[in-house]
C-alpha cells in the first residue's frame, strides 16, 4: 500500500514519529514523497532530493529469535538491487557496498537508512532515478544519465514487490541464504577499501565479505581479519581492484 505526499521534511522521520507516538506501522505500507525538505542519510548527513527520484520509507515489525536487526539494511539492499536490475537490466557494474549503498562502478546510485523505535525498524530508501544530487566527497549517478529512464511510481511498485519477497524470507529464518545473495551482488572480495573506524581510526584493506550478523570483514595487509561494526567504507579504485590478491 502506497501513501503519497507532495512534500515532507523526511519520510523516515515521519514514520519514526508515528511509531514513537504509538502507531502500529503495518509492513507493506510505504510513505513516498515527491520532495523532501530535510532528508537524511547515515550519521545525520543531509540527503538532497531531486524531483522524479524515489524517496520512501517502510517499516518492519521485529519478532523474537529473528536474525540481528542490522541485517535488515542488507536485506533492503538486496531488494533495492533487484528493483534497479529489473529497471536497468544487463548492468554488470551494479554493486552493493556495505552497509547501505548501491553503486554503479564507484558512483552512488542509492542509499538506505535504518532507524529503530522499540520493536519497529523504519527503512528509508532514496534512489537517483531522474537526477543525481551532489554528495560531498562522493561521485553520484542517476539511472536517467545511464540511459534507463524510469518512472518513479513504476519503480516504487518494483521495489515494494521485491522488498516484500526478501522480507518474507528474512522473517522465515532464511537470513543465511539472503547473506549469500547479498555477497554475490556486493563489491568483489578483495576490493581495496578504506574505513574510518571509530575504534581503530583510518584503515585500508581488502573487503572480505560479511559475517553471520552482517558485520563487514576487512583483510589487512598482514593477513589479519578485522570486523568493522560501524564506520564509512569507501572504495579505493574500481570494484575488484586490489593492492594485493589472495584476500579471503
Amino acid at each position: 500500500m502506497f501513501e503519497f505526499v507532495d512534500e515532507i521534511p523526511s519520510t523516515n522521520a515521519a514514520l519514526v514519529a508515528r511509531a514513537g507516538g504509538g502507531d502500529c506501522l503495518l509492513e507493506g505500507h510505504w510513505l513516498i514523497a515527491d520532495r523532501q525538505s530535510a532528508g537524511r542519510g547515515r550519521a545525520g548527513r543531509a540527503w538532497s532530493d531531486g524531483f522524479g527520484n524515489f524517496m520512501g520509507s517502510t517499516a518492519v515489525q521485529l519478532a523474537p529469535h529473528e536474525a540481528a536487526p542490522q541485517t535488515l539494511a542488507l536485506v533492503a539492499g538486496l531488494a533495492l538491487w533487484d528493483a534497479v536490475a529489473a529497471c536497468a537490466p544487463g548492468r554488470p557494474d551494479l554493486y552493493l557496498k556495505w552497509p547501505n549503498d548501491l553503486l554503479v562502478r564507484q558512483a552512488k546510485l542509492a542509499g538506505i537508512l535504518l532507524e529503530r523505535v522499540g520493536n519497529t525498524v523504519v527503512v528509508g530508501i532514496g534512489v537517483n532515478l531522474a537526477v543525481a544530487p551532489p554528495v560531498s566527497g562522493r561521485e553520484t549517478v542517476s539511472l536517467a544519465a545511464l540511459g534507463h529512464g524510469t518512472d518513479r511510481d513504476a519503480f516504487a511498485a518494483q521495489l515494494a514487490t521485491h522488498w516484500a519477497a526478501r522480507l518474507e524470507a528474512w522473517h522465515a529464518g532464511q537470513w543465511p541464504a539472503l547473506r549469500r545473495a547479498w555477497e554475490e551482488r556486493a563489491v568483489p572480495r578483495g576490493t581495496l577499501v578504506s574505513v574510518n573506524d571509530k575504534d581503530h581510526g583510518p584503515i585500508m584493506g581488502g573487503f572480505a565479505g560479511i559475517d553471520a550478523d552482517g558485520v563487514a570483514q576487512l583483510r589487512l595487509a598482514d593477513g589479519r581479519l578485522l570486523a568493522i561494526h560501524a564506520g564509512d567504507v569507501d572504495l579505493v579504485g574500481e570494484p575488484g581492484s586490489s593492492a594485493a590478491r589472495g584476500e579471503a
